[in-house]
């Protein structure tokens, strides 16, 4: 029991290797990249084909005035006793993405320890991309951090969501 204990994991999730705490991570979740600005119609189809439950959402800061819709930064959908994050994919087109190896799907890890949590994953092997945002650029949470596997797998490590208040019925 002991062995397998350490080769899932077990003995390092109590420290790092310089004595300090490591990070423990509160959630897993799914985030779905949908071309802009179709992910509104993305968790319109998610609520009415599978009974999903928006909890949760956050829009783009720098929405465009001319935009009829504001873009969707991360909407949170409760499915299947688990959560998926849907978000407007900002940048190439997702067909681009796809061409040039990238994919519209990346997985975000809830910690309270955002920076030791990416730390932890470069120094396994994982590269950082960009800087860690905070407050209103960070999907997800009030902090968040990417690194991208050696697999080419977009890890986003952010800090717990806050609730926002009721999501607005017309939003959906």
């Amino acid at each position: 029991m002991a062995q397998q204990e350490v080769q899932n994991g077990g003995a390092e999730n109590v420290a790092s290797n310089d004595g300090s705490s490591a990070a423990s991570f509160s959630a897993l979740k799914l985030r779905l990249l949908v071309e802009a600005p179709k992910a509104n119609d993305a968790i319109s189809f998610y609520k009415a084909a599978f009974g999903a439950e928006e909890v949760n959402r956050t829009l783009h800061p720098k929405r465009k005035a001319e935009q009829e819709l504001p873009l969707i930064l991360s909407a949170e959908l409760k499915l299947g006793g688990f959560s998926i994050l849907v978000s407007d994919f900002i940048g190439d087109s997702v067909e681009e993405a796809l061409k040039n190896g990238g994919n519209t799907i990346s997985i975000c890890l809830e910690t309270e320890n955002v920076s030791d949590a990416i730390a932890k994953a470069v120094s396994a092997g994982a590269v950082e991309e960009g800087e860690i945002m905070e407050g209103e650029g960070a999907c997800c949470g009030e902090r968040v951090g990417k690194v991208k596997d050696p697999y080419g797998f977009v890890w986003l490590i952010c800090s717990p969501a806050k609730k926002c208040g009721d999501v607005a019925e017309g939003a959906a």
